[in-house]
């Protein structure tokens, strides 16, 4: 009986693991309206607005670990790119969610 009420709680936990991971999945959509809205929304400080193929085609051609990396850490050169959008309560997942929303605007 020892095995039995060691393995169903182990099991139930796996269990929940599995099926609660997406609910706690981070939602690009939310937190680019909450956080990155205000620059790629209007353009601010030279930001390429969500949407647009033009301005966003060179960025999105290095791939999604050069838009990652600038993100997370913030990049400047002819605009400025604060790291995680000025909100240093960002985690890298979030971070990344929301540069994944704003690419799927454009394909």
């Amino acid at each position: 009986m020892k095995t039995r009420k060691i393995i169903l709680p182990t099991i139930a936990c796996a269990w929940l693991a599995i099926t609660a991971a997406p609910l706690y999945a981070a939602d690009g959509e939310a937190i680019f309206n909450k956080t990155c809205k205000m620059c790629h929304g209007t353009g601010m400080a030279g930001a390429p607005k969500a949407g647009d193929a033009d301005a966003w085609k060179d960025r999105i051609a290095k791939g999604n670990d050069v838009l990652y990396d600038h993100a997370v850490n913030g990049f400047r050169d002819k605009a400025m790119m604060p790291p995680r959008g000025g909100n240093k309560s960002l985690t890298d997942e979030e971070v990344k969610a929301a540069v994944d929303y704003m690419v799927q605007l454009i394909k």
